[in-house]
């Protein structure tokens, strides 16, 4: 390995502490926008140059990672001119580096994909979980089992990531309540834990547009979270008649279903719900979710048929065709978008919505049980944090905040038709 300098102004002054510490477990969690994300990239690649470090790097569902922490990374190794010295395989999810070390990348929603991944060289010293509350205790206890075996002379580290969404999620029980955390507090170091909390105060690298979104937001949970940095306190709260389950083993028994999309392209992203209506019990399972920015509508169609397309096998040749798809209702404020849809082979069809029809969904779903799987973590985090607007003294009012709703309102569309049957149909001009 060549000698390579670091130039340190890379690095926010916050972080540098950081950057050798070795504490087994350590927590970074904040605002948005506070530069925690690229730190821990960052030293993710300073470790494997130094060696003696094995990287894994995780997020609960697996295909969230190469937008996210892959992208980060493979950015640093180019920024810092180091690309000579890495080698990235997109199929094995790995990025080595000459010396033999390396950072592997996986999900945790498969339990014995992950049990059987091991380093070319060494062991894992360094399990770190990106967006750690998406995660539940079981999935960071497979996390630390990763981490058996291997030399001594090596400390190995557990490293969780996240904007602190609620004071309800179990890492804030298990890690901040038990000390007495207050809003106002920094750090917090014992011999085996270390936290750090940091906001866009300590990103340099900001520009001053990235600083006044950040200070212009008007909703106070959101500003609380992703502006402060402070664990979320969400009171008026739409949807209380839901919960999470590991639904796999009930999939295959999931034949009533409905489908609903939310369209979005840049700020916004495209979202498909993929459920389950049991009617006589007045359940609905949530078992597949789409949530990702970027999608032009002929990649957003292939990523429909993935998820519910009627797929048929070429008995000579082994190839897989889309014949058709199942239904699914989307937004029809983008009546070209719903034609592009239908040219690719979806059956696609426009919401019909109507006055109130927002409300009165709500309403409808309220008088459902609503069970999410475990591996929906968007529509998780929506139904977390979907509230009705407040007044000045704080009491709710009957106008939902149009935000944290994007999966929730392809769940509205994708009910419509059982609405009406249900008595609704005055709110569709029916």
């Amino acid at each position: 390995m060549p000698n390579i300098e670091i130039d340190p102004a890379v690095f926010n002054a916050a972080y540098i502490p950081y950057l050798n510490d070795t504490t087994p477990m350590q927590i970074f969690f904040g605002g948005a926008s506070s530069g925690k994300s690229v730190f821990l990239a960052q030293r993710a690649v300073y470790d494997l140059l130094k060696g003696k470090r094995n990287y894994l790097i995780c997020r609960e569902v697996a295909r969230t990672l190469r937008g996210s922490v892959v992208q980060e990374i493979t950015k640093i190794i180019r920024e810092w001119g180091i690309s000579n010295l890495f080698s990235i395989n997109k199929t094995d999810n790995t990025i080595t580096c000459t010396n033999g070390y390396q950072i592997v990348f996986a999900g945790l929603d498969d339990v014995e994909k992950l049990k059987s991944i091991t380093p070319a060289k060494g062991v894992f010293t360094d399990a770190f979980c990106e967006e750690a509350t998406e995660t539940d205790k079981a999935s960071i206890a497979q996390l630390l089992k990763r981490q058996r075996g291997g030399s001594e002379n090596t400390q190995k580290r557990v490293t969780l990531s996240f904007n602190p969404i609620l004071q309800t999620h179990w890492i804030y029980e298990d890690y901040f309540k038990s000390i007495g955390w207050a809003d106002d507090q920094r750090e917090y170091r014992t011999e085996e834990i270390s936290i750090l909390k940091t906001t866009y105060l300590d990103n340099r690298f900001l520009t001053k547009q990235d600083v006044s979104r950040l200070l212009e937001e008007k909703d106070k949970y959101r500003y609380d979270v992703y502006t402060l940095g402070n664990w979320g306190v969400l009171g008026n709260v739409i949807f209380t008649n839901w919960k999470v389950q590991d639904l796999s083993d009930m999939m295959d028994q999931f034949v009533n279903r409905r489908n609903g999309l939310d369209f979005g392209f840049s700020s916004d992203p495209a979202a498909v719900v993929i459920t389950h209506y049991d009617r006589m019990r007045k359940i609905i399972y949530i078992y597949n979710e789409l949530y990702q920015s970027g999608l032009t509508n002929d990649l957003l169609a292939d990523e429909v048929k993935n998820m519910i397309g009627n797929w048929k096998e070429d008995e000579k040749t082994k190839e897989r065709t889309c014949e058709s798809t199942e239904p699914i209702v989307c937004d029809s404020s983008e009546p070209k978008s719903i034609a592009e849809l239908q040219g690719y082979g979806i059956n696609a069809d426009g919401a019909i919505k109507g006055k109130d029809s927002v409300l009165f969904g709500i309403q409808w779903l309220q008088q459902h049980e609503i069970i999410i799987d475990t591996s929906c973590i968007n529509t998780r985090n929506e139904f977390m944090q979907y509230k009705w607007k407040e007044d000045k003294g704080g009491k709710a009012l009957p106008v939902p905040v149009d935000k944290s709703n994007h999966l929730i309102d392809g769940l509205r569309y994708a009910y419509e038709s059982d609405m009406t049957e249900s008595g609704f149909e005055i709110l569709f001009g029916a």
